[in-house]
């Protein structure tokens, strides 16, 4: 090149590129991205000097910059790969995997994630690339304003992966804005000045009405892409890309370690892991499960890959350990909540439950974790109902346990109070297992009902499982973590923890305090170990909780009369409209108490009564009418398998198959073209008696609310403005 214009034209390009894979830094961080990041602008601007310089180099310029950039990446990033500094084919498929994976690697990754080869290259390529179509989009076409959108998509990518605020994004968008604007101020239009052998050659000039409206829309762009990606309009974080992206749980089968306990009690004085410490551990946690089929209990873990480091507790206690793992054979690894970080591993984490996999499990692991813990204030004691998973499904609940659960917490309002109450409750009348013979197993309702009706008697496995569950139906958002205690035994300075300490406990959510771990078993107050900040403070509860007959609901004494004379000469004169407008209520109670269900009977007979294809659309509604009921969400233009995949978390296969196989019968109904005979109705109205049975297995309660569902009865249009 020959003008000094055309240097700075490309030098701005190439800038502006470079800031945009930089708007990675929140992802990555700064240190790890500027010097890839530099290394490819330095080549792309090395090899336009250099084709300037060799005018027969031009055509093969892209290819120039592709290749010397890959290798400059290679000796930067991929140096271990290399052999005298010269790339192999390692070398070759880490670039390959870079550029395939790495972008969902790291979607799947805590961030900031950790620069590893096969997670950061998929940056400096994406600028790579950028560099590649910019540069020939200028110096080719001429086309300046156009040769910035490479790197727009860039800075817009950065900003789907995390998105900028604030002075920040500001500061970003200044950032990419003045390079850019230097290389429209360079000039825009073009006028050919002489002819070399290696073609015509071209001298920028500086045309202001053409750079202000490139200036300005370069300005908008880049403040859109950078700044308007954080807008919230809801008050909610932006929604990203790695919302998206969940990291695949470990292959092969995954066992639950709450089925684990009863066998490991057996075998009390087997070592598990050890820990050195500088903060006493209550417990290390394994699993938390928050689902409850009525059968088994499920984690809904969102895995990640854990990046440098995580966010912890803000404000909370920071603590440390370093562990030796013998005796944990599945993927699980004992873990803590509010992790900052894990060293000697790279496993996979839940940030919500504070757990820990590794993807290929092996029974000895050295490693180091780190954690926040939060400073517990309990204060007003009130629970948190937004806490995701609290509040989760219980199954068919027993009639029985309902009353149990009332009694329980003898009427109170859902508070941490409340919670301590039910604690009490359990630890009071139930009775742990001791020894090594014929401990109870299990921890569905058959087993929880027996626990709780008849035998009174458990193990950890069944006072946690049924606290979650009478937790839940007394409206206290609670789940079940499942680990070990921590231990008093010490050996060469590192505390033992063997089968013996197996663990399953209740947490329950309160506002400002996050999840707190409470002990239904009472075994916390007998070990005589030391005791953590958060279970110093539920002890500190405990000890102020009032008495039980103190807990009771505000009753008048015996034999005080419920108003006095002058009350009732006050109330005698409203009392006939107080009587009218009860008598009202009472009417409309029973009108909706039996019209609503009346009416949904004759619907139902109505649509059996039809033929042919009206027949089985009839089927089609009544079965969307019932899952409306029960709080399935439907939409106008749902099909019957949309349907079938919003009412499975409802009761399972018991409504998702038959609602799928009425999908099937629906299908060849509309669109076969045959005619729709007797025995297609029968099939389709047999799916209706399934989804009915499905449907009774649900709670009494929720089968009353359903029945009395009245906005079911109102038709929706469809179908040609008949009932859909």
């Amino acid at each position: 090149m020959s003008a000094g214009s055309d240097r700075i034209a490309v030098a701005g390009l190439l800038g502006a590129t470079g800031v945009a894979g930089l708007l990675f830094t929140p992802v990555f961080g700064w240190g790890p991205l500027l010097v890839p990041v530099l290394v490819v602008v330095l080549v792309g601007y090395g090899c336009v000097e250099l084709t300037a310089k060799f005018p027969k180099l031009v055509p093969y310029r892209p290819l120039l910059v592709a290749l010397l950039g890959i290798l400059g990446l290679i000796e930067t990033v991929l140096t271990t790969t290399t052999l005298a500094f010269l790339p192999t084919l390692a070398s070759l498929q880490g670039v390959a995997r870079g550029f395939t994976e790495g972008w969902q690697l790291t979607l799947q990754s805590t961030w900031p994630a950790r620069p590893v080869p096969d997670q950061l290259l998929f940056v400096p390529l994406a600028v790579l690339l950028a560099v590649v179509l910019g540069l020939e989009l200028l110096l080719r076409l001429k086309k300046p304003l156009v040769a910035l959108v490479p790197s727009l998509a860039v800075a817009g990518l950065a900003q789907a992966y995390q998105a900028m605020t604030g002075i920040a994004a500001a500061a970003a968008a200044l950032a990419y804005t003045l390079p850019a604007g230097l290389m429209l101020w360079a000039g825009r239009r073009t006028k050919p000045v002489s002819r070399a052998p290696g073609g015509q050659r071209f001298s920028w000039r500086v045309t202001g009405s053409a750079v202000w409206p490139a200036l300005s829309t370069v300005v908008a762009l880049a403040a859109g892409a950078v700044a308007l990606a954080g807008v919230d309009p809801v008050g909610r974080d932006p929604l990203t890309l790695k919302d998206t992206q969940a990291a695949p749980p470990p292959r092969g089968r995954l066992g639950n370690p709450l089925d684990e306990i009863a066998q490991r009690l057996t075998r009390p004085n087997e070592e598990v892991f050890r820990y050195r410490g500088d903060t006493p551990v209550d417990q290390w946690r394994l699993i938390v499960l928050n689902g409850f089929d009525g059968a088994n209990w499920l984690s809904d873990s969102r895995l990640q890959r854990l990046g440098a480091g995580l966010d912890g507790a803000p404000d909370g206690t920071g603590g440390s350990a370093e562990l030796k793992v013998r005796g944990l054979g599945g993927p699980w690894l004992p873990s803590h909540q509010g992790l900052t970080g894990v060293d000697g591993l790279t496993p996979l984490v839940d940030q919500s439950a504070g757990t820990l996999l590794m993807e290929s499990p092996s029974p000895e692991r050295n490693y180091r974790l780190s954690w926040s813990s939060p400073d517990v204030d309990l204060g007003s004691g009130e629970i948190d109902a937004r806490a995701p998973g609290g509040l989760g499904g219980l199954g068919a609940v027993p009639p029985e346990v309902e009353q149990l659960a009332k009694d329980a917490v003898r009427g109170l309002r859902p508070t941490f109070q409340t919670a301590l109450q039910l604690e009490r409750f359990l630890s009071t009348n139930y009775a742990l297992a001791a020894g090594s013979d014929e401990l109870p197993t299990g921890h569905g309702w058959p087993q929880l009902r027996h626990f709780l009706l008849e035998s009174k008697r458990g193990t950890s496995e069944q006072f946690a499982a049924a606290y979650v569950a009478l937790a839940r139906m007394s409206g206290i958002p609670a789940r079940l973590v499942v680990g070990f205690r921590g231990s008093a035994e010490t050996d060469g300075g590192m505390h033992v923890v063997r089968n013996r300490d197996v663990l399953a406990w209740p947490e329950v959510a309160v506002a400002g305090a996050g999840w707190v771990a409470l002990d239904p078993t009472a075994a916390a107050n007998k070990s005589g170990r030391d005791q953590a900040a958060s279970g110093k403070a539920v002890a500190r509860a405990r000890a102020q909780l009032p008495a039980e007959q103190e807990l009771k609901p505000p009753q008048l004494p015996p034999g005080t009369p419920s108003d006095t004379a002058e009350d009732r000469n006050t109330d005698m004169g409203a009392g006939w409209w107080w009587g009218s407008l009860a008598a009202v209520i009472v009417l409309f109670g029973l009108l909706w108490l039996l019209g609503v269900p009346v009416a949904k009977v004759v619907r139902a007979r109505r649509r059996r009564r039809r033929s042919g294809a009206e027949g089985v659309l009839g089927a089609w509604d009544e079965i969307r009418d019932r899952l409306r009921a029960h709080g399935v969400p439907f939409r106008i233009g749902m099909t019957p398998r949309d349907l079938a995949e919003s009412a499975g978390s409802l009761a399972g296969e018991g409504i998702r198959e038959p609602v799928a196989r009425l999908a099937k019968v629906l299908d060849v109904t509309l669109w076969s073209g045959v005619p729709v005979g007797d025995g297609a109705v029968r099939r389709a109205w047999q799916e209706v008696g399934e989804v009915r049975r499905g449907l009774a297995t649900r709670p009494f309660a929720a089968r009353v609310l359903a029945a009395l569902e009245p906005r079911t009865l109102v038709p929706i249009k469809g179908r040609g403005g008949k009932e859909g």
